[in-house]
């Protein structure tokens, strides 16, 4: 699924779990999809600390992407619900400013899949995708991902005002 002119961006690429220790290289990634306020339903201001809690202590797993040392990608792994739906997790993916739309987005998400089976997830599913982030509908409908639910006007996008949220899955198997 990568395309020839985005192999560049993820040769090289080293994708880990992160440690509590890896989280002050992994904070200003966070730091700046949160302050942003248009992808993820994080408060804008949201806490060092509350980060820490939602990005590496929530999940089950998480993990970073590294090139040469440098820290430049994210993303963790969560069941969704626990019992009789413990089979299907939750993703959530974030990548450094200076390095967007080269492709690591959809390596990344690939890579989660692999790594969601191995856990033994069957279905992955994105809970609140803001219809204006074109960017990551476009890539999860081409990644095979459905639309099977819309939450209208359910995120408070800071510029757009309020607009509607996507749920979208896709069975891994």
């Amino acid at each position: 699924m990568i395309k020839q002119g985005d192999l560049t961006a993820v040769q090289n690429l080293k994708i880990r779990l992160a440690k509590a220790a890896d989280f002050e290289k992994l904070w200003p990634i966070l730091q700046s999809v949160i302050r942003k306020g248009t992808t993820y339903e994080y408060p804008a201001d949201m806490t060092k600390k509350a980060a820490f809690h939602a990005w590496l202590e929530k999940p089950e797993y998480t993990y970073l992407a590294e090139r040469k040392g440098e820290v430049i990608a994210t993303y963790y792994i969560k069941t969704n619900h626990s019992g009789q739906g413990n089979h299907v997790c939750n993703c959530g993916y974030m990548v450094a400013p200076n390095f967007r739309g080269q492709g690591i987005g959809s390596f990344l998400c690939q890579d989660s899949q692999k790594r969601a089976l191995e856990h033994g997830y069957r279905a992955m599913q994105f809970n609140f995708v803001a219809s204006t982030n074109l960017s990551a509908v476009r890539l999860w409908l081409k990644l095979g991902y459905k639309i099977v639910g819309r939450l209208p006007e359910a995120f408070n996008h800071p510029e757009a005002g309020f607009v509607d949220a996507y749920v979208m899955y896709k069975f891994l198997k």
